[in-house]
């Protein structure tokens, strides 16, 4: 549990709440070199996308690299944005660019059928060829419109299964932790990487 840890996500706000998270349990973590090139990610899924970047970064650090693929299934939709969630409106799309275009898709959709579902993806790689993959998964629906503040991506339109009808971005950091797929995906990770150390008996 005490290995120290390269984030592969050259995202700052994926960097930012995978570490918060991981700090927490314990784990050392190790910035992103600055000097390795972002990883183009040309995979069909997002356990694909994420393997890539993982194993880029521990080639690069001779480190165990963490990587994440994330992405927003629409069931209106036929499952888009997936894959393709950072760059749905465009290869330099922004957040308020990829939001724009979902809600502008979803415009016609019925009330009843705006469910969607967020998808995280985590692959822990190690220099020697090992991996840990795992997943985490939340229902929600699309709001009509943006609400809120806080939080990144499509957290303004993502409104979480128990999350009081609030969208991820009316959420305060620890509130999105435990809902959210991210968090999910990373108590995950941590409880495999226990019960592969039954020496480490930390809570």
């Amino acid at each position: 549990m005490r290995e120290r840890i390269v984030v592969a996500t050259a995202n700052p706000d994926k960097a930012g709440e995978i570490g918060h998270a991981l700090v927490d349990a314990g784990m050392e973590l190790v910035e992103r070199p600055s000097d390795v090139p972002e990883v183009e990610e040309s995979g069909a899924t997002l356990e694909a996308n994420a393997r890539l970047k993982a194993e880029a970064l521990s080639t690069a650090t001779d480190l165990p690299a963490l990587a994440d693929d994330t992405g927003l299934e629409v069931d209106a939709l036929g499952g888009a944005p997936g894959v393709w969630s950072a760059r749905y409106a465009g290869e330099q799309a922004t957040y308020a660019d990829n939001v724009e275009k979902l809600l502008f898709e979803m415009a016609a959709a019925k009330r009843n059928a705006r469910t969607a579902r967020f998808r995280t993806v985590l692959v822990l790689a190690w220099p020697d060829g090992r991996e840990l993959v795992v997943d985490g998964v939340v229902e929600g629906v699309i709001a009509e419109a943006a609400r809120g503040t806080e939080g990144f991506g499509y957290d303004p339109v993502f409104v979480p299964a128990g999350g009081g009808g609030r969208t991820f971005a009316e959420m305060d950091r620890a509130e999105k932790a435990r809902l959210s797929h991210r968090g999910r995906a990373l108590r995950a990770l941590v409880t495999r990487l226990r019960e592969a150390d039954p020496t480490d008996s930390e809570e």
